[in-house]
């Protein structure tokens, strides 16, 4: 495995076009979002929200915020009224540690701890179609905003742990994070330019899904990639991954719903 990812770093990926021979995309400030990397069609399929897929999911959330899962329960409107003014900035901001918690919670991870407290309901599972709907409905309200990760103590531990995860090899193919998004970032693997990975879009439409994912569903199928053991739903080292990569794209806009291949 190891040749043969030696084949592909020698033949597959060249310097493609507005690629740097530096080998490290991040040396400067040069960062990209993996928007810039698309094809011209759908970089337009992203920017026009009647073509844009995702927005699919976008109106179905409108729909859950405003309507009770069932009679005598609250709708997410009754506690935080109309969502483009209360949930504006709100997604730049995860994950976040709760007043309460000592784990980064991401947006969607949030999302359904309203629900389970103060809907009633069980504990939806990863990107179940209701939370995810609600996760880009919310994430809209913050499109053109800066990630802007809190100044908490007690995320620091986390950015730093997650940090650690992007710099380690994984799987058979014993590759790390930063060996693809950062030392071979703008290149190309086959007729693909490889991303520096940041996390301006999600959840956002990936045409390779026909549907719409969360963050932690793209990085389960990059370890599935490098033929590694995924991390289990929700744990400590995807929470700490998601934290980092936040940190690492701090200050970039927030494009979500956005659309990748």
């Amino acid at each position: 495995m190891k040749r043969l990812l030696g084949c592909w770093l020698s033949l597959g990926i060249a310097i493609g076009a507005g690629g740097s021979a530096s080998g490290n995309a991040l040396a400067t400030e040069t960062r990209r979002s993996s928007t810039l990397e698309m094809s011209s069609a759908n970089q337009a399929l992203q920017r026009d929200d009647t073509q844009n897929p995702a927005m699919l999911w976008v109106k179905d959330g409108d729909r859950f915020w405003l309507i009770a899962p069932s009679a005598g329960q609250k709708s997410c409107a009754s506690c935080h009224g109309d969502a483009a003014k209360s949930m504006r900035g709100v997604a730049a901001r995860y994950p976040a540690i709760t007043p309460h918690g000592n784990q980064p919670l991401n947006l969607q991870q949030r999302i359904n701890v309203c629900r389970v407290k103060q809907q009633g309901e069980a504990l939806p599972s990863l990107d179940d179609p209701v939370s995810l709907a609600l996760e880009a409905y919310v994430a809209r309200q913050s499109r053109g905003l800066p990630i802007a990760p809190p100044n908490d103590a007690r995320l620091r531990e986390w950015q730093q742990r997650g940090e650690k995860l992007f710099n380690t090899r994984f799987g058979q193919v014993d590759l790390s994070c930063a060996q693809c998004h950062q030392q071979y970032a703008g290149k190309q693997l086959a007729s693909t330019v490889i991303p520096q990975g940041h996390p301006t879009g999600y959840p956002l439409y990936r045409l390779e899904w026909q549907a719409v994912g969360s963050l932690q569903r793209r990085l389960r199928n990059c370890m599935v990639a490098v033929r590694a053991e995924p991390f289990a739903a929700n744990s400590d080292e995807f929470a700490a991954l998601e934290a980092y990569l936040a940190q690492r794209a701090a200050g970039m806009l927030m494009e979500s719903p956005a659309v990748r291949p």
